[in-house]
């Protein structure tokens, strides 16, 4: 494989990001463009700098590779969303949160109940899949703004995922540095707790800001039509239920989808005895259709299915071909791995590997490379310097997990984007916990709180 210099290799990944940036925030453009822009541009370089189609094929490949199951996910997240809404799942949601929750503490609230429904599931897109699509209707009815209650819930889920013991990233961070699991989200506290006080004051402050414009005249009305257009019942409550079971027993996510979406087809035929076999995989293919006649109702309501998921698809395979070709043809490594070799003092190396975590974000736009790549060029120069491996485990997961839902171009980032059809760019300011997680962890660094070293 060629060697590229340095210098050259920083002038390719700055052109990069200045094209995608260019194309998503001054021209507004969906990432798939400037990001397939960029993909055509680096096959044309790496062709000119004598790189073989093989390996740029091959790069290819095992970026897209690594996003198999991600993509399956995403499928089925399309077809649980419609069903659960055609079954009077979310619908219920609505009507129960609407009783229940006081409008003055409806942002905080949220962000509460979806930390603690991700630290169950240990899954950020279920969470915002499901009740994280009831609480953003709740909220767009009374007239909150939709980037805030889209910021509390992303929040909320990404802390859920990030401290449970059954979210795949956090398993991934341990994995990575050879970090005990439960050692590794015990010092994840020092710097998520912080970062959480600060979101839910944050939260509560902008929260009651919203409260005092909220339009309370729509609740009524809007719970009145759910119920007489939508099966609300508590009945429809058990597929959530099955939710919390499967991650208990701990089930995989295409396993326990699959089960959602079976369980909640037959409550859509429970509350709808004449539906037709045809008109359920309707719904599942294109989506549920809300006809109340209700303008603000419909358009809640009127969304999920597999063709739904197709544009953020689309977006994953281009990006991590992308990636896989930064991977492959060894211009990540170029970079990161000289920068671990000579930081040598404990904040900067946080610094750095935050740093190399949110670039990969920036540039690959892939979760778990996010982790993967910084933890393993990290890690000899962490233990050259007497760092515990769960110091490095906490600074990838503040630098590379929590980053990748505010990434225009981010898997998550799309996925967040797709399903509250709120842009990237409109929610990201109100995504307190991932701008604050990393904040926190630098400080850690240069102060040294928290550090650990090994026994």
């Amino acid at each position: 494989m060629k060697k590229v210099s340095i210098l050259e290799t920083s002038t390719v990944l700055v052109l990069m990001l200045v094209i995608m940036g260019l194309g998503v925030i001054k021209f507004k453009l969906s990432p798939q463009t400037p990001v397939l822009l960029v993909l055509g541009l680096i096959t044309m370089w790496a062709k000119l700098r004598g790189f073989e189609w093989e390996d740029i094929n091959q790069g290819i490949k095992n970026g897209i590779e690594t996003g198999i199951i991600p993509i399956f996910i995403f499928i089925l997240v399309g077809a649980l969303i419609s069903v659960w809404i055609a079954a009077g799942i979310i619908p219920t949601l609505m009507v129960i949160g609407f009783k229940l929750i006081n409008v003055a503490w409806f942002v905080p609230s949220v962000f509460i109940v979806c930390s603690l429904v991700g630290t169950a599931v240990g899954s950020a897109f279920t969470v915002m899949s499901t009740v994280g699509i009831a609480f953003f209707g709740m909220g767009v009815t009374m007239g909150v703004n939709p980037a805030l209650v889209a910021g509390a819930i992303i929040s909320g889920a990404i802390f859920g995922d990030k401290c449970s013991p059954l979210s795949e990233s956090t398993n991934l961070s341990a994995a990575v540095v050879d970090a005990d699991l439960f050692d590794h989200i015990k010092n994840l506290m020092w710097s998520t707790v912080p970062a959480f006080v600060g979101a839910l004051i944050l939260f509560t402050i902008m929260g009651m800001g919203e409260a005092k414009s909220a339009d309370m005249s729509k609740i009524n009305q809007t719970v009145a039509i759910l119920e007489q257009h939508f099966n609300v019942n508590f009945w429809v409550i058990i597929p959530i239920a099955l939710m919390f079971i499967c991650a208990w027993m701990r089930v995989p996510a295409v396993p326990t989808l699959f089960i959602n979406i079976g369980v909640s087809v037959m409550f859509v035929f429970i509350g709808n005895p004449q539906i037709t076999v045809t008109k359920i995989a309707s719904i599942i293919e294109n989506g549920f259709i809300s006809k109340t006649g209700n303008i603000d109702v419909d358009q809640l309501l009127t969304r999920g299915g597999i063709a739904s998921m197709m544009g953020t698809v689309a977006l994953i395979v281009v990006t991590l071909s992308l990636g896989g070709i930064l991977v492959h043809l060894g211009l990540i490594e170029q970079i990161m791995a000289p920068i671990a070799q000579r930081l040598n003092s404990d904040g900067k190396l946080i610094l750095a590997v935050i740093a190399s975590a949110i670039g990969v974000n920036l540039f690959i736009g892939e979760q778990f490379l996010s982790v993967i790549l910084p933890g393993k060029a990290f890690k000899p120069t962490f233990e050259r310097s007497g760092l515990a491996n769960v110091t490095l485990s906490r600074a990838l997961e503040d630098g590379g997990t929590v980053i990748n839902y505010i990434v225009p171009w981010g898997v998550a980032g799309t996925f967040a984007a797709n399903t509250f059809h709120v842009a990237t760019l409109s929610y990201l300011p109100f995504v307190f916990f991932s701008l604050l997680s990393p904040v926190f962890s630098i400080l850690s660094g240069f102060t040294g709180i928290g550090i650990k070293h090994p026994n």
